[in-house]
């Protein structure tokens, strides 16, 4: 018996945060409510708060997810790629599938930050996973290669949120022009990089 009650409670906090997902999707984190979250995840109110004592607590452990679920899914795309820097590509394409599938919401940190505010807890949260992201990045890049894997994360990082921001607003060209720069990006990166073994070999024929 206590088996199927675990089940039960771990259906119920599934369909919570899969009502989430939907509602912050559509119409915003401030616009929805719990009575609204409650009855789209077909759950009783002390189910609920069983489960998440607020709406921020709810919010929080779907950003937990988001951003473990991203992470993965950059790890994955470029660790498919040559092993060189322009697998890191791979990055943005992740981020494209993601996107791309998805509604204009809650499925970016951007978003979140830009609803809430910098001094709200849920704001401050999506800062803490975008250095995340950045330090992912930065780890990824050194890993590829690039000669300064902190200034590429910071540069990837910039032309990824405008890019947030084309999905947005559904324009998949302007989407493309933001991933043709970072595929720039990259390409600078490994010019660089020949360019610094070109002179070492030069200084040392040995």
């Amino acid at each position: 018996m206590a088996s199927s009650n675990g089940s039960i409670g771990r259906g119920a906090r599934e369909r919570i945060m899969e009502a989430a997902r939907e509602l912050f999707a559509a119409q915003g984190i401030r616009n929805t409510g719990i009575e609204e979250l409650i009855s789209k995840a077909t759950v009783a109110k002390a189910t609920f708060y069983s489960h998440f004592r607020s709406k921020d607590e709810l919010v929080l452990a779907y950003l937990a997810r988001l951003h473990e679920a991203r992470s993965a899914a950059i790890e994955d795309a470029v660790h498919h790629q040559t092993g060189d820097p322009r697998g890191l590509l791979g990055i943005f394409d992740a981020l494209f599938e993601a996107f791309k599938v998805g509604v204009n919401d809650s499925s970016s940190f951007v978003h979140v930050l830009m609803e809430m505010g910098a001094e709200h807890p849920l704001g401050a949260a999506s800062i803490d996973y975008m250095a995340k992201s950045k330090a992912q990045i930065a780890r990824l890049a050194g890993e590829a290669g690039v000669p300064d894997g902190e200034s590429f994360a910071r540069q990837c990082l910039v032309l990824l949120k405008g890019a947030v921001v084309a999905a947005a607003q559904r324009d998949w060209e302007e989407f493309d022009q933001a991933r043709q720069m970072v595929a720039s990006l990259i390409e600078n990166h490994v010019r660089t990089e020949h360019a610094q073994a070109g002179k070492g070999a030069a200084a040392n024929p040995f």
